[in-house]
């Protein structure tokens, strides 16, 4: 049987994310941290649904460019009908960095796709599309994408454009075309026949509600053959799946539940955001030990790095033996002063933010390690998309799959692969997403709420 849809995600969370709405749709879904061997696919040979995850979204056209086509080569292998290119919800990319427009033109090379859709919007998650600008929602309210307090400034990719077609002309000469609200309302066939007529490659989805959402879904699947290649956020699955129970190819699941309260977990974040922060605020304030990596002193001086992730690990594993739960970060968010110091390291040393990002997610991973190896601890949480991925690396984890939700994109998961960790409960959360008490959440065992 082969699957029904593939997928790469441009980070791990966001690759996790996919995995969660397949999977509690009720669909056998796998999502693996590198391109499988065979030993490894054969574990999953009845997958509904196979996603690859990446750091894509931290890598510049270069490593695309010698990355993604055999990536996107082994995954249309599988013969799924769609390969879906997994991006932020809120869309972060730039012409250096995580460029989503040199991925459309792999894409499309690979798969020989007449156009791509491109659907980031997803309603479950507070992003919305209306007439080709981007929405997305925080604690405070829902704010267009160029004024969004969190995505305006955010430190690598900040986005000064809610226009996404505006936004990726910086990124490919593709021509583009937009299906909005008003034609998925209507029904968007001329639409798209018009678009593709005029030699759009990339066809924008508007998308706000169930009407217009199962609008999208099926424009897809109907023009699967056409359009075999589809960029966007787990806004897809959720079309794609809104779609398919409406038309009866897929039934109705049943909502899944909790994995079960444990009494202590372990966390690791280099996420700086503002929503972050307050999930560190409400963590430290019940029964959680925050403990701090030194990321300026990693950034000026490697060779202390050992060091560093001996005394964190230690530090993390005395607050086990204490009964809390040890939460060990790189900054407690945007205001951090811990922040400017790295930046002011990075600065001073010549370094890219974008290996300092690796480093700290590396390190972060290597003391997780340390951590769970030190305890018996079976549940834990990477928080920052970036991290996620290099985290999952460091624990030698190959593949997860999902088996208790909390906020979308942000489910309990159990990993698989490695020689220490198969079968670690674990939680991967981007920086922006999840709940005030997210880490208790997890604690929990999550569960629809």
């Amino acid at each position: 049987m082969n699957p029904l849809i593939t997928w790469y995600g441009d980070d791990f969370t966001g690759a996790a994310a996919v995995m969660e709405v397949l999977a509690f749709a009720g669909l056998e879904t796998v999502l693996f941290s590198d391109l499988p061997d065979a030993e490894m696919l054969a574990r999953f040979e009845n997958a509904q649904a196979i996603g690859v995850a990446s750091t894509a979204r931290t890598e510049g056209p270069e490593w695309m460019d010698a990355h993604l086509p055999e990536a996107f080569g082994f995954l249309s292998g599988l013969d799924a009908p769609l390969l879906h290119y997994k991006v932020c919800s809120t869309f972060d990319s730039s012409a250096q960095i995580g460029s989503i427009g040199r991925a459309a033109e792999i894409g499309l090379r690979v798969t020989g796709g007449r156009a791509a859709p491109v659907l980031t919007a997803a309603p479950q998650m507070r992003r919305y599309q209306s007439f080709g600008h981007l929405f997305a929602g925080t604690f405070d309210g829902v704010f267009r994408l160029d004024r969004h307090p969190v995505m305006s400034r955010h430190p690598v990719t900040p986005m000064a454009e809610a226009d996404l077609m505006r936004h990726l002309e910086d990124q490919t000469d593709l021509p583009s075309a937009l299906i909005n609200l008003e034609e998925l309302w209507s029904g968007p066939a001329p639409a798209l026949a018009k678009a593709l007529a005029d030699g759009a490659r990339l066809l924008s989805l508007d998308s706000m509600e169930e009407k217009s959402e199962a609008a999208a879904g099926k424009l897809i699947w109907d023009n699967r053959e056409d359009l075999p290649f589809v960029i966007g956020s787990q806004g897809v699955e959720f079309a794609l799946v809104r779609h398919w129970q409406e038309c009866g190819l897929i039934p109705r699941a049943e909502p899944p539940g909790s994995a079960g309260k444990v009494n202590q977990i372990a966390v690791v974040s280099g996420s700086v955001s503002p929503s972050t922060a307050q999930q560190i605020d409400w963590a430290v304030q019940n029964g959680f030990a925050l403990i701090r990596l030194d990321a300026a002193r990693l950034v000026e001086d490697p060779s202390q790095s050992e060091d560093l992730i001996a005394n964190v690990t230690q530090d993390a594993l005395k607050a086990v033996s204490e009964g809390f739960s040890p939460l060990v970060c790189s900054a407690t968010g945007p205001e951090d002063p811990a922040v400017s110091h790295v930046r002011a390291a990075a600065s001073r040393c010549g370094i890219p933010m974008e290996t300092v990002n690796k480093t700290i997610g590396v390190t972060l991973g290597k003391v997780l390690d340390g951590i769970l190896r030190g305890s018996n601890l079976r549940r834990a949480v990477i928080s920052g998309g970036d991290t996620s991925g290099h985290g999952m690396h460091a624990l030698g984890l190959q593949a997860i799959k999902a088996i208790a939700p909390t906020i979308p994109g942000a489910s309990l998961c159990v990993g698989y692969g490695g020689a220490h960790h198969d079968g670690l409960e674990i939680a991967l959360k981007g920086g922006q997403m999840g709940s005030m008490d997210f880490f208790g959440w997890i604690r929990e065992g999550g569960g629809a709420r």
